[in-house]
């Protein structure tokens, strides 16, 4: 199934791009996402007729982006949890945790723009942390982890 792409999809391509996808993935995720359209005649004309707004749209987003980015840059989160013997959490802190923590702070950040690779931190320590603000543009975070009780325990890595 040939489609034309609405915007930048990773591993995929650009926007304006006319792709082949497998049937399903095209008619049950990029065109009802509003990712893709068909690649008929009709609908290059109608993309043709939209590219320059489209393509604006997608300059907005990245100039968004990247002032997000410089909001962050240098940011360090300090979270304290309830913690066991040598520094364990009770419990864990993942992407939620995180992504509360700043915005409580001020900067708005989606839980799913945040990459923990190696899955929630169940230490206390500092944690380097990437953010993927958009396709292009991502930065990195401190997140600090404290004993709740005040008492920094040692990390155990």
């Amino acid at each position: 199934m040939q489609v034309i792409l609405l915007q930048r999809i990773v591993n995929l391509g650009k926007l304006g791009e006319t792709v082949d996808v497998k049937p399903g993935y095209g008619r049950n995720y990029l065109i009802p996402q509003g990712k893709a359209l068909p690649a008929t005649p009709k609908n290059i004309e109608v993309f043709e007729a939209r590219r320059a707004e489209l393509e604006a749209q997608e300059a907005e987003e990245l100039a968004a982006a990247n002032k997000r980015a410089e909001e962050l840059k240098d940011v360090n989160v300090i979270m304290r949890a309830k913690t066991g013997e040598e520094g364990k959490l009770f419990g864990s802190i993942g992407t939620r945790d995180i992504a509360e923590a700043l915005t409580k702070s001020g900067l708005k950040v989606d839980r799913a723009e945040i990459n923990l690779p190696e899955g929630s931190f169940r230490q206390v320590g500092e944690y380097n942390v990437n953010v993927q603000l958009h396709h292009d543009i991502s930065t990195d975070i401190t997140v600090t982890i404290l004993s709740e009780d005040g008492e920094e325990a040692e990390t155990a890595e």
